[in-house]
Formats: C-alpha cells, sequence, structure tokens
C-alpha cells in the first residue's frame, strides 16, 4: 500500500476477483483507516509486476485473508503518517487524526496537511525535522523542504507498507437457509413460491456486496440442485453440449430472495471477518432436497439423491403413482 503525492492511496493484492467486488470492499477497508474517500484508493489485482506472491482467490478467502492484510498494511500507513505528521505539527502521534483526505491535529482541524503532503514530506530528502519542519509550517505549506531521510526507525521513506496474513485456523460462515415450493405431479417441475437466507460472515464490510454473493450463491445452487448436468452417451460422448440442452435457471427460476445479517465476529481475523462467498450455495441441495420431499409426502416419495433434475423427478412421481 502507498499513499501518492496527489492523495491517492494504491494497493497491490495478490488476489484475483471474480466478481467479489474487491475493488470496493478492499477501498472501504483502506478508505477506513486513512480517512480518504474508498474512491481515492486504486486496486491492482493479480499482478506479478506489482505483487510478486499471491495464491488466488478460492475457499471464501478473499476478505478473511486479503481484506486483513490490506487492513494491517493501512494501519502501518496510518501510523507512519501520524508520526510524520507530529513532527510538522510539533504535536504528539496521538493527537493526530486523518479524515477527509486531510491530517490535523485533534481539536484544530483549520491547521492541516493533506495526505499527500504528508507522504509527500515522508520522502527520502524532504522529511522534515525541527527547524525545517517550522519553516515548512510557516510557508502555509506550500511543499515540503530538503531534509534528512524517514529513518529505519520510523518506518523507512515513503508513506507505504507491505503485511502478509495468515489465519491461525479457519473460520466459517454460518446461517440457515428456508425456502416454500410448489411441485407439479404432471411434469415434474419445481417452482419456488419464497426463499429466504439469513446469513453470518462476521463482520460485513458492504452488505450490499454480500446480499449479491448470497444471491448469486443460491441461484447456483438451484442449478446444481434441479436443473445442471452433464449427460453422456455409452461411448462417453457428451450429448447435452449446447444451451438448448444444458438447462441454467433464469429469472424465472429463480425467485426473490430475502436476506437477513447476522454479524458475529470472528476471533481469527483483524477485522472479525469470515467467508462469504460459498455461503449462498452450499444449503441449497439439502434445503431443496427436504422440500420436495415435504411436498411429495402425499405420494409416499422419500428424497434419497441429489441433484435431482426435471426427468428424475417425473419418473420418481410416476413410479409412485404405478403409471
Amino acid at each position: 500500500m502507498r499513499v501518492e503525492s496527489d492523495g491517492r492511496v494504491l494497493v497491490s493484492t495478490g488476489v484475483t476477483s471474480q466478481g467479489q467486488a474487491h475493488a470496493t470492499t478492499f477501498a472501504q477497508i483502506a478508505a477506513d483507516q486513512l480517512g480518504v474517500h474508498p474512491r481515492d484508493v486504486l486496486l491492482t489485482e493479480g499482478d506479478s509486476q506489482a505483487f510478486y506472491w499471491g495464491v488466488g482467490t478460492f475457499a471464501s478467502r478473499a476478505a478473511t485473508v486479503a481484506g486483513s492484510a490490506v487492513h494491517l498494511a493501512a494501519v502501518k500507513v496510518r501510523e507512519k503518517a501520524k508520526q510524520v505528521a507530529a513532527d510538522l505539527f510539533e504535536a504528539a502521534p496521538e493527537d493526530i487524526e486523518l479524515a477527509d483526505g486531510k491530517v490535523f491535529v485533534k481539536d484544530a482541524p483549520h491547521r492541516s496537511l493533506t495526505l499527500g503532503q504528508v507522504a509527500i514530506s515522508a520522502n527520502p530528502l524532504r522529511y522534515a525535522y525541527g527547524e525545517n519542519a517550522r519553516k515548512l509550517m510557516s510557508m502555509k505549506l506550500a511543499g515540503p523542504r530538503p531534509g534528512p531521510a524517514l529513518p529505519p526507525e520510523r518506518g523507512g521513506p515513503g508513506l507505504e507498507a507491505a503485511e502478509f496474513y495468515s489465519p491461525p485456523h479457519a473460520s466459517f460462515a454460518s446461517g440457515v437457509h428456508g425456502a416454500i415450493i410448489e411441485v407439479d405431479p404432471t411434469t415434474g417441475m419445481v417452482s419456488f413460491v419464497k426463499y429466504v437466507a439469513v446469513h453470518d460472515c462476521g463482520r460485513v464490510i458492504n452488505p450490499m456486496v454480500v446480499e449479491g454473493q448470497v444471491h448469486g450463491g443460491v441461484a447456483q445452487g438451484i442449478g446444481g440442485a434441479f436443473f445442471e448436468r452433464l449427460v453422456y452417451n455409452e461411448d462417453g460422448q457428451i450429448i447435452n453440449a449446447s444451451f438448448m440442452d444444458y438447462l441454467l435457471p433464469t429469472a424465472a427460476e429463480v425467485p426473490a430472495i430475502a436476506v437477513g445479517h447476522i454479524e458475529t465476529p470472528s476471533p481469527l481475523s483483524p477485522l472479525g471477518m469470515k467467508g462469504a462467498g460459498e455461503a449462498g450455495v452450499i444449503p441449497v441441495p439439502a434445503l431443496f432436497a427436504s422440500a420436495i420431499d415435504d411436498a411429495l409426502s402425499p405420494f409416499g416419495i422419500r428424497i434419497r439423491e441429489m441433484p435431482l433434475h426435471p426427468c428424475r423427478l417425473y419418473e420418481l412421481l410416476r413410479e409412485a403413482q404405478n403409471v
């Protein structure tokens, strides 16, 4: 993580986005610590020129692992900014605050530096101590003046930091899904009347993003539980290799989903986050099987296999009716 002279914050991470809104959530994490707007945080992902090590995005780990690393790096940069500004303002670091892209002494926001100005002042040969700091302030903070480089014991030059995070143990999201379904006994087709998911992924960074992930997971779960399957002939040749034959759930099959959020912070990450990406899809097959089992109980049908598909459910109905 590095603060540029114009106040923008550059963040590089080894994870790669697959549509989980990393650019939004990681920017929020960094912005929260550095007192800037999330739009001023620029994220680079999976670029080996910008970040030399990373193992990708999987296992609901982006927020828990990479998000924690972003948080820890932002904390380092914030503390460094407070130290630099404390010398410039001749104040104690604990009295320095960061907000709205500015750095100032607590209770004196009218005397402030931009975060970008602090970044310039932290550069080699530009960090001003003592008399140089007073000259800088007396010139209305017009720009940095030559001074000794920021020493290693103060974090080295520049407003930048690198951090890694490896959780001591895996953290797991939890929740419950419920649905009301209708089964057409003459065709074997199933429709969802209502779907509710209550989800706990620890601290929620962005509720809209988490809700979108739950929605996508439920849609994927419905597809995997009932619609999507690969069919091969006796020679091993796939016979439903196009979307004319491979069924995908569409907006007509996926119901409106009511999502409730519960936040139980995890003690295994700095921000109390747990994974969110997979929790939407995992409960769906079990829920789907239970709901069909309940709906078809008058026919004496018990669901002992999953996934199903319309043809197989139709066969079960025909067998139960001795047709």
